[in-house]
């Protein structure tokens, strides 16, 4: 058990900074496109918010697959397409138990999938307050439009 926190818990924290980081870039590049962009259109609200939401799941799947990596450095899967797999269906909690981790390793799983569901949450709090400003940028336009 302390193995597997031993390696479980850096790669957690890899993950929380690499999400980190996606997140810090996201919101840099949509503050310099808002400043950028003072006239507002329908393709460009659509377009930032398409780009942040890309932009945070291309996080969560790099995570995926620094957990496969780390899956298939301690042989629990003989490619990597397999441990991905594994590692979607646990960052994801999903949990399926088609594919299961050795006894050795399976404490890694509940670590996994709980730095998922923190991820995704992260995720979707970025997304939320991205809609947020938007919504709230159209609300000013119709004022300004005296609609």
């Amino acid at each position: 058990m302390l193995m597997n926190l031993m390696i479980g818990l850096p790669v957690m924290l890899l993950c929380l900074l690499l999400q980190a980081l996606v997140v810090a870039i996201s919101l840099r590049y949509y503050v310099r496109y808002k400043r950028r962009h003072s006239e507002p259109s329908i393709s460009r609200h659509i377009g930032i918010l398409a780009l942040v939401m890309l932009l945070m799941l291309l996080g969560n799947f790099l995570q995926m697959g620094i957990w496969a990596s780390l899956f298939v450095l301690l042989d629990e899967f003989e490619t990597f397409a397999q441990a991905l797999y594994f590692s979607g269906v646990t960052f994801a909690t999903l949990g399926y138990g088609d594919v299961v981790l050795s006894p050795q390793w399976q404490l890694l799983s509940p670590l996994e999938a709980a730095n998922g569901i923190l991820m995704f949450g992260v995720s979707t709090a970025v997304m939320t307050a991205a809609v947020g400003d938007e919504i709230k940028r159209y609300a000013q336009q119709l004022r300004k439009m005296g609609g």
